[in-house]
């Protein structure tokens, strides 16, 4: 199973702009490569505050509008991820409490695979399959 682990955002990293220390970052990179090791990390990243983002609003029919960051709800916001691969829910969960977070908060949802879609048809699932191998391969 897959997971995305989401970093919630908090004013701190978000309006202020505050970046991790030094010691915040080695241990970090600690648990990162603890992750690896294990064979269980398949991407993960930290994200620059709102105020360097955007978003895209679709409505209807009309072309897509491009709002520029910051936003205002940094608690809604995402600060960084993990894309974890584990045999169930209560793994990521003992992986997660193994972090090296002081405060704050994270969501762990499980990522859809394409099992889980009652009208992925046979062909559909082919044409994702090759999709990805291209991606990966990328």
């Amino acid at each position: 199973m897959r997971f995305m682990v989401i970093v919630k955002s908090d004013e701190k990293t978000d309006v202020a702009g505050a970046q991790p220390s030094a010691e915040e970052l080695q241990e970090m990179g600690k648990f990162n490569e603890e992750l690896v090791k294990a064979g269980v990390m398949l991407a993960g990243e930290g994200l620059l505050p709102s105020s360097e983002g955007f978003r895209l609003q679709y409505s209807g029919t009309t072309e897509a509008r491009v709002v520029d960051g910051p936003f205002a709800e940094s608690k809604e916001l995402i600060a960084g991820f993990w894309i974890l691969q584990v045999k169930d829910r209560a793994e990521v969960i003992e992986w997660m409490k193994r972090a090296p977070f002081r405060e704050g908060e994270i969501e762990i949802r499980r990522i859809a695979e394409l099992e889980d879609f009652d009208n992925a048809t046979p062909e559909i699932v082919e044409h994702e399959q090759k999709l990805r191998e291209q991606a990966e391969a990328n």
